[in-house]
Order: structure tokens, then sequence, then C-alpha cells
């Protein structure tokens, strides 16, 4: 069995250096791989960005991560991704990595995603420019999450990593009103158009853990806020 662990929206600050390290020391006792879902900064600042490449680089277990919109707050969201690649942080941005377990290949696909709704209560792309601006740009995220995946035709085991949430059933908790900026069904679509055996998200802090996509895919919203430890860890396989 594959060991995934994985945790989102850290938010972490320059006040915040070596709160998690201490909880990762040990990680290759429990997980053969560590997913970040995003908001891993607090701004999107450098200074920020070393404070995570602190906590979760050069671990003793593959580490790989997709950006947040607080990450891209700062316009260095370029910057931050070289940052944290130096500290053997793998970053993807509508890539895939794969990473060989006890004689499997685990494939990651990843995107940050955006937002736009869900079936029926969604955005459309149609009116003002910026409204076709604003779904363009999902449909944009969700074909990259599609490029990613469709890479991953050889691997044994597969997962959609994206900061925004597939489906809306890990969005519970959070105000119906702000689900158009939480997700968007098209990241879901992928997902099950192209398979997955598990997908992992953030954003979503007052949303719940487990939902799963129309074509039953499972999907995990690991915000902090939401698992509320340094991470929580899940299997694939027997």
């Amino acid at each position: 069995m594959i060991r995934v662990a994985a945790v989102g929206d850290v938010h972490l600050g320059e006040d915040a250096r070596g709160l998690l390290r201490p909880a990762l020391e040990h990680l290759a006792d429990l997980a053969d791989v560590l997913l970040l879902a995003g908001d891993l900064t607090r701004h999107g600042t450098l200074e920020e960005a070393g404070v995570v490449a602190d906590e979760f680089g050069d671990l003793d277990r593959p580490v790989v991560a997709v950006l947040g919109n607080h990450d891209y707050h700062g316009d260095r969201q370029d910057d931050i991704t070289k940052l944290l690649e130096d500290r053997g942080i793998r970053m993807l941005e509508g890539t895939s990595a794969r990473v060989e377990v006890g004689g499997e290949c685990l494939g990651i696909a990843g995107v940050k995603g955006f937002g736009g709704g869900f079936a029926g209560k969604c955005a459309s792309a149609f009116g003002e420019r910026e409204m076709k601006d604003f779904v363009e740009h999902t449909i944009e995220r969700s074909d990259a999450l599609r490029r990613a995946m469709l890479e991953l035709d050889d691997v044994d085991h597969r997962i959609a990593l994206t900061h925004y949430s597939p489906i809306p059933e890990t969005l519970r908790g959070e105000p119906p009103e702000i689900y158009p900026f939480l997700g968007a069904y098209q990241l879901g679509e992928v997902i099950d158009e192209c398979g997955a055996d598990l997908a992992v998200h953030g954003h979503a802090h007052f949303g719940c853990e487990q939902g799963v996509t129309p074509g039953g895919v499972r999907v995990r919203n690991v915000a902090q806020p939401v698992i509320r430890s340094a991470y929580a860890t899940y299997g694939l396989g027997s």
C-alpha cells in the first residue's frame, strides 16, 4: 500500500518558523510522499516562502506541491516556485510528477485550479469581458489538469492535486454564497474523465474532509483548519 500524507492552507508567516518541522521529522515512518495543496504562505512573499522551504524542504520523503491563491497575492509566484524547488519540493502547475514506491509508480497531476461554481449554480462565459475572463481561466486551468493527468497513462496509481475544490461536497460548512469562489465543476469533470485513485485539495477552511466525484473518485479536503493536524494520511492500493 502506498501511504500518502497531505496538507494545505498552512499559511506560514515569518513568525511560524519551526512550527511544523517537528511533526515532519518522522514523516518516513508514516508516509511515502507528502502533498501540499496550496496556500503555503499568508501573503505570497518570498520571506514567507523561505519559511515554507525551511519547514517542508529537504525531508526524507518526496514532497509535491501546488500553490494557492494566497501564494499568488504578491505576484511573486514564479519566484516562490523556484525557491521551493531549489529546496527539493516538486512544484506542479499543469504538470505531473512520478514517485516510485515499493516497485509501484505513483503519478501526481497538479494545478492550482480556480473558481466558477458547480452544476446548476455556476458562472458562464457570457456577457462582460471580465466575466468571460474569469470563466475562461477556470477552463484553461482545468484543461491544464487534463493534460497533466494524460501524461500519467503508465502509472500504477494516480492522484489529482489542486488548491480549489473539484466538488461541492467537501465545501459543506462554508457559506453557499461563496462556493463559486472555492472551486469549479470543470476540475471534477476532468478528474472523472481521466480517472484517479484520489483527488486532494485545500482552500475551504470551513468545509469537510471527505467527498466523492460523480464518477466515484475519492476527494479529500486537506486544508489544515479541516484536518486539524500537521497532515492527514491516506492509503492507495492493497
